[in-house]
């Protein structure tokens, strides 16, 4: 218990203190993370709806390897990242490897199938009837595509939330492609673990509140997004 009000102790004075590294590595966190979700959300909303409103053979295998990509563990998610960016690896010659880029691509690969896969059940649950009646007011295919995106609305910002969630507290993925170089790759999950690595419980503690007190941050201002537009 004593070491949990001195890690919180320890937070408290690293954010007061302005701590210039505990900032750094919380705002590439925020950085990373929120460019992951939204690469995720240009790929994964779209790629729902098609999905939901599409009728082919083999629909039924789709479906369950999006949502088998949705429980992808981080690390062979990293492994596989990692090998394409290699030196000798496909995407070699991009020299991303242990970049802040490298890590938003992975983090990009795991969000994308949790986006898709909600977003495939959002627009799966609106009323069938809802697609025919847009398209009997003339409306085109990307047309119809919109509203019911709008329609689903509120589950696709709860897709959106989920996204944020599963890239931000993962550690695997960005161990691997990012390597926790300090002032480069080190973000709050890696920090706290090279810190539980090191003995220094305190602080691994401290950055882990500070992680929380951030992935709540983002999921606020997304629910009163979310529960306002409700509301509205």
């Amino acid at each position: 218990m004593d070491l949990i009000i001195e890690g919180v102790g320890q937070a408290i004075r690293l954010l007061i203190q302005g701590d210039p590294e505990v900032w750094a590595v919380t705002w590439l966190t925020l950085r990373v993370s929120g460019l992951a979700t939204l690469i995720s959300v240009l790929i994964g909303v779209p790629l729902g709806v098609l999905l939901a409103q599409s009728r082919f053979p083999g629909k039924a295998v789709v479906v369950s390897l999006v949502n088998t990509g949705m429980g992808l563990p981080p690390v062979v998610v990293g492994l596989f990242v990692t090998i394409m960016l290699w030196r000798s690896g496909p995407l070699g010659v991009l020299g991303l490897l242990y970049t802040p880029a490298a890590m938003i691509i992975a983090q990009a690969v795991i969000a994308s199938p949790i986006v898709m896969g909600l977003t495939f059940a959002a627009i799966e649950q609106l009323d069938p009837n809802l697609r025919l009646q847009i398209l009997s007011l003339g409306a085109t295919r990307w047309q119809v595509y919109w509203r019911l995106i709008q329609e689903a609305r509120l589950s696709i910002l709860a897709a959106v939330i989920a996204g944020f969630g599963g890239v931000v507290s993962e550690v695997g993925a960005s161990m691997m492609v990012g390597g926790n170089v300090k002032g480069l790759t080190r973000v709050l999950t890696t920090a706290t673990v090279m810190e539980v690595s090191k003995g220094n419980l305190d602080v691994a503690i401290a950055l882990s509140l500070i992680l929380l007190a951030l992935a709540y941050g983002v999921t606020l201002v997304l629910t009163v997004i979310q529960q306002g537009r409700r509301m509205g």
